[in-house]
Parts: C-alpha cells; sequence; structure tokens
C-alpha cells in the first residue's frame, strides 16, 4: 500500500508539474560515510529547465514521516512545482530510526546544508539566499540543524526557515508527559534521557541569531503538534514578535499533500517569504 501510494504521488507530480524543471538525481552529499550505516543517503536537486541569468534562491527540503519512514523520491513535486517559480529545490534523504537515532539524522541534515552552500551554485543556486523547510519530522530536523550550534551550521547563513506541520520542536516537554517506548521505534529514536531530549528540541536554541521564520499548522492536526507549535512560537516571539503562524484548514498529512497542486497558494506566499 505504502509504495503504490509513494508511486502515484510521484506519477501526479510528474502529471502536474509536465518538463518545465530539471531533476539531478542521487547526488553524494555525505564527505564521510558512516561505516555503521548500510546506505549512504543522496539527494535531488530540481532546476528550472530554463537557465536565468541571475543566481537563483535556494529551498532545500525534508520530508516528515516520524522518524522512521519517508523517501526523497516521493516528493519529487515539491521540487518540480518550487523549480517552476525559479527556485532551485535540494531535497535529501536522510538515514532512519531504528537504523540510527535523531542526532545522526541531524548531522546528516546539516551535512546536507552544508553541502548546499559548497556547490549549488553549479546549479545556479544562490550559495547567500539558502532557506530550509521540512513538514513533521522534516521541520523538527532542518530546524534543530540550523539552530543547535554542535551541528556546525552558522544560523546567520541562513534566510529563513519554513515549518510546515513541524513535529517535535519541544520534544523534552512532550516526552516528559509520553515518554518513549519501542512503538515507533522512539526508544531508538530519542533514548530514556531527559537531557537527551532538551538537546533534540529546537525550541531551546531559539535566540537572536535564530533565521526569520514563517509556520504553517493544521488547524486539524495532532493535538502535540498544536501544543509544541504554541510553545515554540512564544518562545520565538521576544525575538521575531511579528511571526504569526498561518493556520490551514487541515489534518496532518494533507498539510504537505497540498503541494501535489502546482497552483496551491503556499507557493506563492513561501517565494513572497524568500523575497
Amino acid at each position: 500500500m505504502r509504495l503504490t501510494a509513494m508511486l502515484l504521488l510521484s506519477f501526479l507530480g510528474i502529471l502536474f508539474t509536465g518538463c518545465a524543471a530539471k531533476k539531478h538525481k542521487d547526488i553524494s552529499y555525505i564527505e564521510k560515510p558512516n561505516p555503521n550505516i548500510a546506505q549512504t543517503p543522496k539527494l535531488n536537486v530540481f532546476t528550472p529547465r530554463k537557465t536565468s541569468k541571475e543566481k537563483l534562491p535556494v529551498l532545500i527540503f525534508l520530508y516528515g514521516g516520524n522518524w522512521n519512514s519517508g523517501s526523497k523520491d516521493t516528493y519529487g513535486f515539491f521540487g518540480r512545482n518550487f523549480a517552476k517559480k525559479d527556485v532551485i529545490t535540494v531535497i535529501p534523504d536522510y538515514t532512519l530510526s531504528p537504523e540510527v537515532n535523531y542526532d545522526e539524522m541531524a548531522k546528516q541534515t546539516a551535512q546536507a546544508i552544508k553541502w548546499t552552500k559548497e556547490h549549488i551554485a553549479e546549479y545556479n543556486g544562490d550559495p547567500e539566499r539558502i532557506y530550509v523547510t521540512g513538514h513533521s519530522a522534516g521541520g523538527h530536523l532542518v530546524s534543530l540543524a540550523t539552530m543547535n550550534p554542535k551541528y556546525g551550521i552558522d544560523s546567520t547563513t541562513i534566510s529563513g526557515i519554513i515549518l510546515n506541520d513541524a513535529a517535535g520542536l519541544d520534544m523534552y516537554n512532550y516526552l516528559q508527559k509520553d515518554p518513549p517506548t519501542t512503538e515507533n521505534n522512539y526508544l531508538t529514536t530519542w533514548s530514556n534521557d531527559p537531557e537527551v531530549w532538551k538537546a533534540a528540541s529546537p525550541i531551546y536554541f531559539i535566540d537572536e541569531n535564530t533565521p526569520p521564520i514563517m509556520m504553517y499548522l493544521g488547524s486539524k492536526t495532532y493535538p502535540s503538534i498544536k501544543e509544541s507549535n504554541r510553545r515554540f512560537l512564544n518562545a520565538l516571539h521576544p525575538f521575531q514578535p511579528e511571526v504569526e503562524p498561518i493556520i490551514l484548514p487541515k489534518k496532518h498529512i494533507p498539510m504537505i499533500l497540498q503541494y501535489l497542486w502546482p497552483w496551491s497558494k503556499r507557493y506563492d506566499e513561501i517565494v513572497g517569504f524568500m523575497k
């Protein structure tokens, strides 16, 4: 069933976006592969088929899937539709739980950001205009990799963070109430150490250097996501008082499925934010 859904999404993405974008697939971005990981993740880059004289803004997208599922190849529609809007789009894979924990995922996310900074000019992207975005677990990972200095990203070099119904923004608060078990591989992903939960939570790394943030939230999403987004927003407001989430009447999964349609208002909203 999952494979059928992935194939359908990929087909619809190609159907709606046509040939306006070019896909550069399966590019290695990990400098020093971890010998304990069976398959080193790679990334795809989507560019407009028509070359621009100017360097274009760049968007790195990380998919969700509860930290234990997902594939970059499911989200070609996202890359193609943004490429049609003259946004170079980078979609990395990352190793999933239970093979690794959240920390390794965040390290890989940071490596994808570093690769983009170093190589995106080769695809006509502007390394001075890099934005990161993610849905669900992807929102957690792009914000953590950008905001927690341990991952080696200078947050002032990231032009913005776009959160789409992001999960895990305050895992410390969530797991104190609902400690991890083997269900959904959460014990492997997060451990049973509260200090690890805090280190995994982007909310505790908000400061004056946090990149400008744009937030989307589904009004019908999971209560835990609503609460963590509310707590994150309250912590963000002393530094970015103008930020208010865009609330959409959707459940969690439809918050990413809406990007299937190239006429979705989300594309123009995000391009507007990038400008």
